[in-house]
């Protein structure tokens, strides 16, 4: 009888142990799944404002693009998730990004950012090492997927041999601040 139980024991954690590790499998092609479809609806958002992209993002090496929630009163911060996509291989890398910013500011908001990489080793050395770099200040709004800016604040930056662009989705954010942004390979959904 003891032999059967010891089966019986052995049995249940191997089943459990599968069912884990399916379950995990499963969750993370669904979180992959949805930083996907996020990604392609936010290039199309930057497309319908600015139609030009589209043959920017075609003729690139490689894009990325990240979708962000943050939160600001003189101290802010801001992160989220997205992926960055080797056009020439089809890869895609999913990532991180983080945001910390101190000033005069304050405001909510939903933001998307799309990266444009002028040359492959540009895209690589994102993927491979991050990326990180500061910025000025912004004041941008938008409500109900409308952006509008206000030079200095959203629109067009070159960094480093890639074109990056920001559009604010939806709430309000106003003031002038210092910035830090760091990307990096996320370790769940690669």
């Amino acid at each position: 009888m003891t032999t059967f139980i010891r089966f019986l024991f052995a049995v249940l954690v191997c089943s459990i142990a599968t069912g884990t590790a399916f379950s995990a499998d499963a969750d993370k092609a669904k979180k992959q799944a949805e930083v996907r479809k996020s990604t392609q609806a936010a290039l199309e958002r930057f497309y319908k404002e600015n139609p030009a992209l589209r043959g920017e993002v075609k003729r690139a090496p490689g894009y990325a693009v990240f979708t962000t929630y943050g939160l600001s009163f003189i101290i802010g911060g801001s992160g989220g998730s997205g992926l960055a996509h080797n056009t020439k291989s089809g890869h895609d890398t999913y990532m991180n990004m983080a945001q910390a910013s101190v000033g005069v500011q304050i405001g909510a908001a939903q933001s998307e950012t799309l990266i444009i990489f002028k040359s492959p080793k540009a895209l690589s050395q994102f993927v491979d090492k991050g990326w990180e770099f500061g910025g000025g200040g912004a004041i941008d709004a938008g409500a109900g997927g409308k952006t509008v800016g206000v030079p200095g604040g959203g629109g067009e930056n070159v960094i480093a041999d890639a074109l990056y662009y920001t559009l604010t989705k939806n709430g309000i954010q106003a003031g002038g601040a210092v910035a830090g942004t760091k990307f990096w390979k996320s370790d769940d959904l690669n």
